[in-house]
């Protein structure tokens, strides 16, 4: 299917559907208020959490953060996005679950603008960096507090706040992990200004990863590849390990058109692997070196998804032969390790050592399910019975 019309389907699923019902209203997020000391203002962010979060088998969870500037215009489109991408419902898993978190809009020119535009009329830009000390000591430590939040973070942006996104990934310090820069509007970056930010950039921004995504801009289309394509090779040229790092052209959008679809894979390229097969898993081993690759590229611990996990355990558990069932034992064992604090992974334990005859290892391991969840009334009666039968 082509990508343009995934997009599509994913808004119109996610979007659509809050319409579709007289009755009842379908929660795509809440409104919040926080008043920033920085700015000295009152500022409205919406938050979308993930589907699991008030599941009990994923209390233990924590959660990246995806921060979305112009959040009024694109927080429908993307919460939406990423809600297909990661959730257990629709199976899809290429992405982690993540708290979306859009930030709405009380003056761009002021906000996104990193530098002075020196103008005939009085204006009041050049606010980016006042901006971004709102987003980092006040609205995450904000967010940090109320939600469980991993501290992966995502900042996106379009147009003039991809901009300052741009302009966030080359600052030497930052709280941002991975940036999403849609179209940037980076007409005040003449040449000589350019070249003086990519001369500051330190290896810290490396460490990062940067999605850029270019559109369609017809007679004016040249200007605007140009000085995208010279940032990209700039930082690329400076950078001296591999450049985490992708620019991409999207002939047939515009300006206005390009933000869902330049999203859609510039997620899918930042945690490119992550929504790996079943299928395509042959060992333990070869699982565990294909998600320390991707935390590598991605300068995080990205764990194999439990999910995942216990779906090749009760897989081999299955099996028809006794050295595939004992391969299953591997799996959760694997999963408890990553998550001691699930106590799923610990109630699929004991449920592979009860099938496999160990009925020591697996009174342990529902006790210890029970223990991190008392109401799960399944180790309880596991217990119950394995007790009964001593």
């Amino acid at each position: 299917m082509n990508k343009n019309l995934l997009v599509l389907l994913f808004i119109f699923i996610g979007v659509g559907q809050i319409k579709s019902q007289e009755n009842e209203s379908i929660i795509l997020g809440t409104k919040h208020r926080l008043h920033s000391n920085i700015l000295d203002e009152d500022r409205e962010y919406w938050i979308s959490l993930p589907d699991s979060y008030d599941n009990t088998k994923a209390a233990y969870k924590s959660y990246p953060l995806l921060i979305i500037l112009d959040g009024n215009i694109h927080f429908k489109s993307i919460a939406t996005m990423v809600n297909y991408m990661s959730s257990d419902s629709y199976r899809s898993w290429k992405i982690p679950e993540m708290i979306v978190v859009g930030i709405q809009n009380v003056d761009r020119r002021r906000d996104y603008t990193p530098d002075k535009i020196i103008t005939v009329r009085e204006n009041n830009s050049g606010g980016g960096e006042k901006f971004l000390s709102f987003l980092e000591e006040e609205l995450i430590p904000e967010l940090e507090r109320k939600y469980r939040t991993e501290p992966y973070r995502i900042l996106f942006g379009h147009s003039l706040s991809a901009l300052l996104a741009t302009h966030a990934y080359m600052k030497e310090k930052s709280l941002f992990n991975a940036f999403i820069a849609v179209d940037p509007s980076m007409g005040t970056w003449d040449p000589e200004t350019m070249d003086q930010k990519l001369e500051a950039v330190t290896n810290e921004s490396f460490k990062r990863f940067f999605y850029v995504a270019t559109a369609n801009w017809g007679k004016r289309n040249i200007r605007n590849r140009d000085r995208h394509v010279r940032l990209y090779e700039g930082l690329n040229s400076k950078c001296n390990g591999t450049f985490s790092a992708k620019l991409e052209y999207f002939e047939n959008e515009s300006h206005a058109s390009v933000p869902p679809i330049a999203f859609y894979n510039g997620i899918s390229t930042i945690f490119e692997g992550y929504g790996i097969s079943y299928r395509d898993v042959q060992s333990k081993d070869q699982l565990i070196q294909h998600f320390k690759s991707i935390s590598q590229r991605l300068s995080w611990d990205f764990r194999p998804p439990e999910t995942l996990v216990n779906q090749l355990g009760y897989g081999m558990l299955r099996s028809r032969t006794e050295s595939e069932k004992a391969k299953a034992l591997t799996y959760f064992i694997l999963n408890t390790e990553n998550f001691p604090r699930s106590y799923n992974a610990f109630d699929s334990l004991g449920e592979a050592y009860e099938t496999l005859g160990d009925s020591k290892n697996a009174l342990i391991n529902y006790k210890k399910s029970l223990e991190l969840n008392s109401e799960n009334s399944h180790a309880r009666m596991k217990i119950e019975n394995l007790e009964r039968g001593k």
